[in-house]
């Protein structure tokens, strides 16, 4: 097993899929609950944003909600410059506001 840099313990559902982190799979289970409940209509996992300089951020998720709102979330235990740095840039290049989800 590959040790992750920033000691994040990767980690499965109960259907198998596997995440980053427990923060990651915590958050997928949240949206899974908000889908059944009728808010969220389905969400995307490991979206990619292209940036210059052939670089590429990926984003741990896209929300559709019902309301017909859509947000690109990230989920971060911790958030280092390089990983605003690349937000940053995402928002200026799309339009779009990444939500960080710490908990």
């Amino acid at each position: 097993m590959i040790k992750h840099k920033f000691n994040a313990k990767q980690a499965s559902d109960s259907q198998g899929v596997k995440y980053s982190s427990k923060l990651e799979r915590k958050h997928a289970e949240r949206l899974i609950l908000l889908q059944k409940a009728g808010q969220v209509l389905f969400f995307l996992r490991q979206v990619p944003f292209s940036l210059p300089g052939n670089t590429s951020y990926r984003a741990d998720f896209m929300v559709f909600w019902a309301n017909g709102d859509c947000t690109v979330e990230e989920t971060k235990g911790l958030d280092l410059p390089m990983g605003k740095l690349k937000r940053k840039q995402v928002e200026d290049i799309y339009p779009i506001t990444i939500k960080v989800v710490t908990s």
